[in-house]
């Protein structure tokens, strides 16, 4: 059941505090992301799911919160205004969310059970030729008997060397147009044949290639219907769209606060910088695009919770769109009203831009969610 409105603001107060009380100094950062050079804490992640934050959005039978998007926002958006590093639990949530839609009974009591208590789902779609274009993909997945052998690559996946399992989407059917013989099902880790290897990034260590080589998985791990990923994969754009959002809203807040209290302290021609009317007008136009977006995600969020099943691929993509270029955004130009202590490392501001300026990339490009939005206009 999702929360009432104080509820949500007590929620809201207690991860904000978490974060503070776990990470709320570069020190406390520093150790628990391997000097900058993770996104994620498998010691702070399994502390969210002893406190049942991690499945907040999960089904209360499945060992979840029974809470909705808006709860699901309110913990990503936390988080990521804290700098906690928990980059794994948005990726699982939206796993979790596909085993939830299209699961079988069993696969749902395993699956989210096990993400609830604190397993780490990652999420294998794109591949070289196919980033934005899902539909080309070309990692396969033969039927042979009650398995199925698995081979091809996956790249750009998020997590992976944390994950207990892959939620894969390749292809069991090349014969028929491209979105048809796409499957979705899941690859436990550690298995034979699978191999994961590092992409290194300006953000450290978040992605991987991941390669298949002869890798069998039972029939059984299949969610949903063989060859109809391509709906399933539509049916949870919502769900993945509006909690990149609000992560992106948590990272666009931090370096936006971040920004104001530098430009209040810093003192030039015996004034605040902040009071030069150049910067006074930039605070207030990111201020006003930041309170704008982040009314956008949880109004969107509160329709989604209350009419789950309705696809709302426009304003889905309104708002990552939003979120995503806002956070660029802010971060650029934060780090030119820093001025030169922007380049060091001194300050956050030079990490804020190293991890907002792929949000327009993530979850689909910032151009893909102009040709959605247009689209659904009949253009």
């Amino acid at each position: 059941m999702a929360l009432d409105i104080e509820a949500r603001r007590d929620f809201a107060a207690a991860v904000a505090e978490f974060a503070q009380r776990e990470c709320g100094t570069r020190e406390k950062r520093v150790a628990l992301n391997g000097g900058e050079t993770e996104a994620h804490s498998p010691e702070l992640y399994a502390k969210l799911a002893d406190l049942g934050w991690t499945g907040v959005a999960m089904p209360a039978e499945y060992g979840g919160g029974g809470g909705g998007l808006v709860e699901a926002c309110l913990l990503l958006e936390e988080l990521a205004y804290g700098q906690v590093p928990v980059f794994a639990l948005g990726i699982s949530m939206i796993a979790a969310k596909a085993v939830e839609k299209f699961g079988t009974p069993e696969q749902k009591e395993h699956l989210i059970g096990s993400f609830c208590r604190g397993e780490i789902s990652s999420v294998a779609m794109s591949e070289p030729e196919a980033g934005s274009d899902v539909g080309a993909l070309r990692c396969k997945a033969k039927r042979d008997g009650d398995n199925f052998i698995l081979n091809g690559q996956k790249t750009w996946i998020s997590c992976a060397h944390y994950a207990d399992r892959i939620l894969l989407v390749c292809r069991t059917d090349s014969s028929g147009p491209k979105h048809a013989g796409i499957t979705m099902l899941t690859v436990p880790l550690p298995s034979e044949g699978v191999s994961i290897h590092g992409i290194e990034t300006m953000a450290g260590r978040e992605v991987n290639d991941v390669y298949f080589t002869d890798t069998v998985v039972p029939a059984g791990n299949v969610i949903g219907a063989v060859g109809g990923a391509w709906r399933q994969l539509m049916a949870g754009l919502n769900f993945e769209r509006l909690t990149c959002a609000a992560i992106f809203l948590g990272k666009a807040r931090r370096a936006f606060d971040d920004t104001l209290h530098y430009v209040s302290g810093r003192t030039q021609f015996g004034t605040p910088v902040g009071s030069f009317q150049a910067l006074r007008h930039r605070i207030a136009d990111l201020a006003t695009e930041l309170e704008c977006s982040r009314a956008f995600v949880y109004d969107i969020a509160e329709k989604v919770d209350a009419d789950p099943g309705t696809q709302r691929a426009r304003e889905a993509s309104m708002a990552k769109l939003k979120v995503t270029e806002t956070a660029k955004r802010i971060s650029i130009e934060g780090m030119q009203m820093f001025g030169g202590a922007g380049y060091t490392k001194e300050y956050d501001i030079e990490r804020h831009l190293r991890g907002n300026i792929i949000s327009t990339v993530f979850a689909g490009t910032s151009e893909v969610q102009r040709e959605i939005i247009a689209g659904s206009y009949g253009l």
